[in-house]
Parts: C-alpha cells; sequence; structure tokens
C-alpha cells in the first residue's frame, strides 16, 4: 500500500509512473490525473468534487448539506448580514457558493460574495488578492456573517479581518468547511467549521474499491456524505441580535441547554414575559425558545454518537435528558431517523 499527500491542484506524483497496485483511493483534481489514472488500468474511487462530470465512481461531501449548516449556524447568532469567500481555482467552491445563496434567499436576505481578482503570477497574486479581500470585508455592512468555501479560506478571511482592523466576531463572524482542528485552533480567533463525515465517507470509498477489485460493476456517480455539523469556536461566538434580552436568553442556552434547563430556567434569567419571549425569538431567530434549546441540545447528541462510543443513555445523561426514551423521540422528530440509526449510517463500522 502507498499512502501519500498532495497539495490542492498538485500535479501528478512521479512515482504513479512506476507504482503497480491493485486499486487506487485519489483525489481527481483535474482531467491530467483522470487520464493519468486511466492508463493504470485498475479501479479507481474519487474522493474530490473538483470535476463537473465523475470520471470514477466518487465519494464527496455534500456541499448543499454543508452550507445548509452554515447558513443556519449563522442565523442562530442572529446575523442578517451573509457573504460568502469562495476560491476560484475550484469548481466545488462555486458550487458550494451557489448553495449558500440559495439557502440565505429562502431564510429572506442575500448574499454578497467576494470577487477574486484576475490571475496574476505568485507571489503578486497573492498579494492583489489579501489586498482586495481586505477591501471587500471593509465595505459589508456590519455584523455580517462569512462563510469560507474552506478552512484555508477561513484563515486568511480572518487574518485580512485583522488587517482590515475588524473584530471578529462581532463585526465578523467567519466560518468554513472541513473542521482541520489543528488549523482552526491556530487561527486567530479560533476558526468555527462544518465538520465533514470523514470517517463513513473513508469507509464508502474503501467499501467501494474492495467491490470493483473483486471484480463488481459499478456505476460511475457520485455519493453525497452528509456533514456531522458544526465545530463551534470562537470566531462566530457572537450574538448579533437588536434586543438585548434575547441575545441574553441566546447566549444561556448556548452555554447550559446540555444541563437540562427549559424555557422557565430561560425565564428566570432574563426579566420578560414568556409570551414576549416566545414573540421576540420567532421575530429574530425564526422560531420559539424551546425549539432552540432542542436544537442546540440535539446537535450535541449528533457530535457524540459520531466522535464517541457512548451509549443513548450515556448520551442522554450529558445533554441534561432524563429519560433516553424522550431523547430518541425527540431525536426522530429532528433528524428523521433513530440515534443508533443515525450512528450506523455516519459510523458506517
Amino acid at each position: 500500500m502507498r499512502l501519500s499527500e498532495h497539495g490542492r491542484g498538485a500535479g501528478l506524483p512521479p512515482w504513479l509512473k512506476v507504482w503497480r497496485g491493485d486499486g487506487i483511493i485519489a483525489r481527481v483534481d483535474n482531467a491530467a490525473i483522470a487520464a493519468a489514472l486511466r492508463r493504470c488500468r485498475v479501479p479507481v474511487v474519487d474522493v474530490s468534487a473538483a470535476l463537473a462530470t465523475p470520471v470514477f465512481p466518487r465519494v464527496v461531501t455534500d456541499s448543499a448539506a454543508a452550507t445548509a449548516l452554515a447558513a443556519e449556524h449563522l442565523r442562530e447568532r442572529g446575523l442578517r448580514n451573509f457573504a460568502y469567500c469562495g476560491d476560484a481555482r475550484f469548481r466545488w467552491s462555486a458550487q458550494r457558493g451557489r448553495f449558500f445563496s440559495e439557502q440565505v434567499k429562502a431564510m429572506g436576505a442575500a448574499v454578497a460574495h467576494f470577487a477574486q481578482p484576475a490571475a496574476k503570477a505568485a507571489p503578486a497574486r497573492a498579494e492583489v488578492e489579501y489586498s482586495a479581500l481586505v477591501t471587500w470585508l471593509r465595505a459589508l455592512p456590519k455584523p455580517v456573517g462569512v462563510l469560507a468555501c474552506y478552512d484555508v479560506r477561513g484563515q486568511q478571511v480572518l487574518e485580512a479581518c485583522h488587517e482590515a482592523g475588524l473584530a471578529v466576531p462581532d463585526e465578523v463572524a467567519v466560518i468554513g468547511v472541513h473542521n482541520d482542528e489543528l488549523l482552526c485552533d491556530l487561527c486567530d480567533p479560533p476558526l468555527t467549521s462544518v465538520i465533514p463525515d470523514a470517517r463513513r465517507t473513508g469507509y464508502e470509498a474503501a467499501a467501494l474499491l474492495d467491490q470493483m477489485m473483486n471484480g463488481a460493476e459499478v456505476p460511475v456517480t457520485t455519493r453525497w456524505i452528509e456533514p456531522v455539523g458544526v465545530a463551534a469556536r470562537q470566531s462566530t461566538d457572537v450574538v448579533a441580535v437588536p434586543d438585548t434580552r434575547v441575545s441574553a436568553a441566546l447566549r444561556f442556552i448556548r452555554e447550559r441547554a446540555v444541563t437540562g434547563i427549559d424555557v422557565g430556567d430561560v425565564l428566570r434569567v432574563v426579566p420578560i414575559s414568556r409570551t414576549l419571549l416566545e414573540r421576540k425569538f420567532k421575530q429574530l431567530i425564526g422560531h420559539s425558545p424551546h425549539e432552540h434549546i432542542q436544537r442546540v441540545r440535539i446537535e450535541r447528541v449528533k457530535t457524540l454518537l459520531v466522535t464517541t462510543e457512548l451509549s443513548v443513555g450515556a448520551i442522554a445523561e450529558r445533554v441534561g435528558v432524563e429519560h433516553p426514551e424522550y431523547l430518541s423521540v425527540a431525536f426522530r422528530r429532528s433528524a428523521g431517523m433513530s440515534p443508533r440509526e443515525y450512528r450506523q449510517r455516519h459510523r458506517a463500522t
């Protein structure tokens, strides 16, 4: 077995010409790589969405689901201005931008898109692009939620915010995609990111390759793998609603939802009538305080189901639910499947 990592846009590895193997899992970023892999005359599974039409069976992250998670995450922070920072080198980046625009439009808002300057020779290209990014960020209406097409782009947006003198997350909240934990934690401030289901993607790709290597006819189609959730970090730790009472309620729910709180606990912290709180939440957030508590709790359950071996009962205890049966009912209502089915689907073990 040969395992090697190549950067985005990298050319063919030199060893491929002399390599003799039985199957390949590859990120097929362009037609040249696709042609070279065809010449190897072995089964190939693609784990990149770079090509408009798949050349090999393909297993990739569902970009529509990823951008929907990002849009909802930003909206739940009370943001009403949205922007997308893509990378024109990648087809999947443009696709994510379209999905994000459609989803934000359904919320009654619009998305400002970063227009990359015309390509120049490196390193001049990077300098021109960075300067344009700083100018673009300064011109956006504030506060604004920015989705970066992937985490490297998110890091660049954060650096440009520092250069522009913009406060993160108070003026600009930033979320990336892929949840590269080392990169996200090294960002200043740490970068929030959509978590891909890497375990399931790898399992599905390996299972397909195994079938092909054993002679099975596998259609050249794309399998879309839903992301797990959002890893919330400081870059989106903002409550951008004009009502201070709703802002306080949102912060309290975010911090305490997994301790078993209910709307009554929120009202003891925020001096407001229940009727008015309900009305304000639906007006500013789009759903009720009870629904918001449930959403935060269910997102935590999803993460624990995929990233731990804890039983449903143990998870219920961790998120402040006394009876596992109640958690299962609430989870099925939200996710459309039971906790065990969700774990099996995403862990693929």
